[in-house]
């Protein structure tokens, strides 16, 4: 079965990593994750991955302190994650490279788009941490920027605890419907909070699918590369 996908950013969200835990890594969650990466790279698909870091800290959550204080805290701790991610994959033989917006160079590469380009064509994962560098944006936004410089053919945005977009909280609702299909204008029309409204608009701008879909089983990510109708598709058509 061929690929659907050449190149692909994958968005994960800090709290998929936390797996049961809820806090924190949780070691076999990252693995199976991994292993899923593995073999989707095998296919010859090119993977960047763009990891959130709300299993340590929420940096627009905090009440009490400096906003621009708290989200570089948020930015740290996409590091952490990074790094968790790339351990992971490099056990198993994946060749990995963590670039961080916020240049630490003891610890990972500053990111050069040139240099995540090539990465990507000679097969290695690239994994994006430091969200933008900019406090006041999220990792929905960096996830979107990145997709656009590197020419990423789709957004694959992994959500723990739901399996696409719905028009109200499925967890609450049980009325909720869920969509398979959506343009960008919906989903900023109706609020529906499943990107940031400064994601969505980037995406719109420059036509980048963004694909919903749950991580709690990490295969979803092969079935999709394969062609797969699975979660919730945004994109202009």
């Amino acid at each position: 079965m061929g690929c659907k996908y050449k190149r692909v950013l994958l968005k994960i969200s800090g709290e998929a990593l936390a797996g049961e835990k809820g806090h924190g890594i949780n070691g076999s969650t990252v693995m199976k994750i991994s292993q899923v990466i593995k073999n989707v790279t095998e296919m010859g698909v090119e993977v960047a991955i763009v990891v959130g870091g709300g299993n340590f800290w929420r940096g627009a959550s905090a009440q009490d302190m400096d906003r621009t204080t708290s989200d570089y805290m948020g930015m740290l701790g996409t590091v952490i994650n990074g790094l968790a991610f790339q351990d992971s994959l490099e056990k198993i033989g994946v060749q990995t490279r963590v670039q961080t917006a916020i240049e630490m160079r003891q610890i990972a590469e500053p990111y050069i788009r040139r240099k995540a380009v090539r990465h990507l064509e000679k097969g290695r994962v690239v994994i994006f941490s430091g969200g933008s560098g900019n406090p006041f944006f999220s990792t929905d936004t960096t996830a979107a920027l990145r997709a656009a410089e590197i020419n990423a053919d789709i957004i694959l945005l992994a959500k723990n605890g739901v399996d696409g977009v719905y028009s109200d909280d499925p967890n609450k609702n049980p009325d909720s419907k869920k969509f398979d299909k959506l343009k960008y204008i919906d989903v900023l029309n109706k609020s529906l909070k499943i990107m940031d409204s400064t994601a969505t608009s980037l995406c719109m701008d420059n036509k980048i699918p963004i694909l919903v879909f749950g991580i709690e089983n990490p295969i979803n990510i092969e079935k999709i590369i394969k062609g797969e109708n699975i979660g919730t598709i945004i994109e202009e058509v």
